[in-house]
């Protein structure tokens, strides 16, 4: 069984506690090789701020809400910002799985992993549930256990053979196959505003795509949704409450992308000398606070602590889409300036 113990008094890998799995990782492990990172600046060079909501795609027995780019965009993204190279290995058993980890480590390797945070006996139990796309860094080993950096606990922690490899190869939507990852090539190319502007069109992009379930139109797409349905009907509140969980509970959610989206402007502002970003840092602050209101709404309805209403959500989720549609409109005006 994992447990939670103190951290290592010297770790070899320098532990960094992080709002969102995937963006703590990547950072961490290039600061690791020698490239300073943020998580911010990880997740706005990777461009991976959006909206999706797909009703095709099931998550128990729910459709898919994201907030972010899809699993492992982050990894691509930065690596093509940046020019870094990461490889890239699945198995097709978990004894080949096990076996090729311990050699990655034997190598002194800090290894990104994929994994059900389900499995993960370290996690408080209100975190566990059956999500196969957390990320984390396996950086040691310590008798039968491995030694974990997993960016959304504060310290390192310990995770045993066994429950690492039930999470590393648990089965459904996403399954990791085994997947570990490693910087392959580590020499990167400079941030200048050049690169932060063809990141931010990126963004600009994945809001402003003309489809009707993704970015902006998604929102607005999901708002038409909630109106259309009976407010007495148990199901519409198993839907609203997905919604809210979707947001706020899985990964950093819809707020908390915002508020990591603003940080990375605001760091992007200072690197490269455009205050004007820095501008639009504050007014995304605002755009994420909304959504963390439309949440505390939502949650409220469903706790019965104040009326069940469909349209005030669908109302607040549509103003949600203009702002956003908005401001990335803005956005794009000013990284064309950089």
């Amino acid at each position: 069984m994992s447990t939670l113990r103190p951290p290592d008094p010297t770790p070899v890998f320098a532990h960094r506690h992080a709002a969102h799995c995937e963006s703590g990782v990547v950072a961490n492990l290039l600061t690791h090789q020698g490239v300073p990172l943020s998580e911010p600046m990880a997740f706005g060079l990777a461009g991976a701020l959006g909206f999706a909501y797909l009703p095709f795609v099931r998550i128990q027995e729910m459709p898919l809400i994201a907030y972010r780019m899809q699993p492992r965009a982050i990894i691509r993204g930065v690596s093509r910002a940046l020019g870094v190279r990461f490889r890239f290995e699945t198995f097709r058993s978990n004894e080949a799985g096990e076996r090729r980890l311990d050699a990655l480590l034997d190598e002194g390797r800090a290894l990104g992993a994929q994994t059900s945070i389900y499995w993960l006996g370290y996690c408080p139990e209100d975190m566990r549930f059956h999500f196969n796309a957390h990320n984390l860094v396996i950086y040691g080993r310590d008798g039968h256990d491995f030694l974990i950096s997993d960016p959304v606990i504060e310290h390192p922690v310990r995770c045993s053979r066994d429950d690492m490899d039930r999470a590393r190869f648990a089965r459904g939507m996403l399954a990791p196959k085994g997947l570990l990852y490693y910087l392959d090539d580590a020499r990167s190319r400079p941030i200048t505003p050049a690169l932060v502007a063809q990141a931010i069109r990126r963004s600009v992009r994945n809001l402003r795509v003309p489809l009707p379930l993704i970015g902006c139109n998604g929102m607005r797409t999901l708002a038409r949704r909630l109106r259309g349905l009976d407010a007495r009907d148990e199901t519409t509140r198993r839907l609203v409450g997905h919604v809210v969980r979707m947001q706020e509970e899985i990964g950093t959610g819809g707020a908390g992308f915002r508020f990591l989206y603003a940080a990375f402007l605001q760091e992007a502002a200072d690197l490269i000398e455009r205050p004007t970003l820095a501008d639009s840092a504050q007014r995304l602050l605002e755009i994420g606070d909304a959504w963390r209101d439309f949440a505390l709404q939502a949650a409220l309805m469903i706790r019965e602590r104040k009326a069940f209403d469909l349209h005030e959500l669908a109302t607040r989720l549509d103003r949600q889409a203009e702002d956003e549609a908005a401001f990335f409109t803005e956005l794009g005006a000013r990284a064309a300036r950089c």
